[in-house]
């Protein structure tokens, strides 16, 4: 059975629990949220991850490797054992803006293979973007996750569903939690193309209407195929763009 999953950005404690929830309200079906680690806020995504498992069964925080110093215990193990927290997203991580904020060489490799020495009954994911490099660099990468403990992935939003189905050709046997965001502007268009390399169908538009067909596509794609899907709502309406496919 396919699982679905709102990806939640966590502001402040306040606007989370409204968006939490939103999403029990409208859409009772889903009971996974995965929430983002990002700088500018200071909530953090393990924190943000408690507060949502006070209302969902499934919270998954996402890890940014850099953020880690490996020399040292995992610091994270007794936060999710307090909060039933047994699923986590580890990524590399950008650079922060800020240089006084310090960082590490640490890679997500080495933090998915230090998380599953420490707690090996965690399931970890790691990151698959079909835009950074080649496929088979990227199915390498894949490999090298694998290899360091990473049970599934999630990819960065796909935009065309042809891709998405090569990759899934390629991903056979894998679990992965395939992206979907809306796009509501060329603007927004043009931050992944120049900034991601996204690859978009001829016949795109920056509308409701073109991004809530997308959705629909997406989710007979992952119910045919016995995958699962996340969505990455961003500066959008979660229930307009949503309500009635979910």
């Amino acid at each position: 059975m396919s699982i679905i999953s709102i990806e939640l950005v966590p502001r402040n404690a306040e606007a989370l629990n409204r968006d939490l929830q939103q999403v029990r309200e409208h859409f009772p079906a889903i009971d996974t949220i995965n929430i983002p680690d990002l700088l500018k806020f200071s909530l953090r995504s393990w924190d943000a991850c408690a507060q949502a498992r006070q209302i969902f069964p499934h919270a998954i925080p996402h890890l940014r490797a850099i953020d880690f110093d490996l020399s040292k215990p995992f610091p994270l193990v007794e936060t999710f054992r307090q909060h039933g927290i047994n699923s986590v997203l580890v990524i590399n991580g950008d650079q922060p803006q800020d240089m006084s904020r310090r960082v590490f060489r640490t890679r997500s490799v080495d933090l998915i293979r230090t998380i599953k020495a420490q707690m090996p009954d965690m399931q970890v994911y790691a990151g698959i973007d079909p835009y950074r490099s080649g496929i088979k660099t990227e199915l390498d990468y894949v490999k090298r996750k694998l290899d360091a403990g990473a049970a599934g992935f999630f990819t960065q939003p796909f935009f065309d569903l042809r891709l998405m189905e090569i990759y899934h050709d390629l991903l056979s046997g894998l679990e992965v939690f395939w992206g979907v965001s809306p796009v509501m502007s060329e603007r927004s268009k043009d931050y992944w193309d120049n900034l991601n390399n996204a690859i978009f169908p001829p016949d795109f538009t920056p509308t409701l209407e073109w991004n809530r067909q997308f959705a629909r596509r997406a989710l007979e794609f992952v119910q045919r195929t016995g995958s699962n899907l996340y969505f990455m709502p961003i500066r959008i309406d979660l229930v307009a763009y949503l309500e009635g496919l979910v």
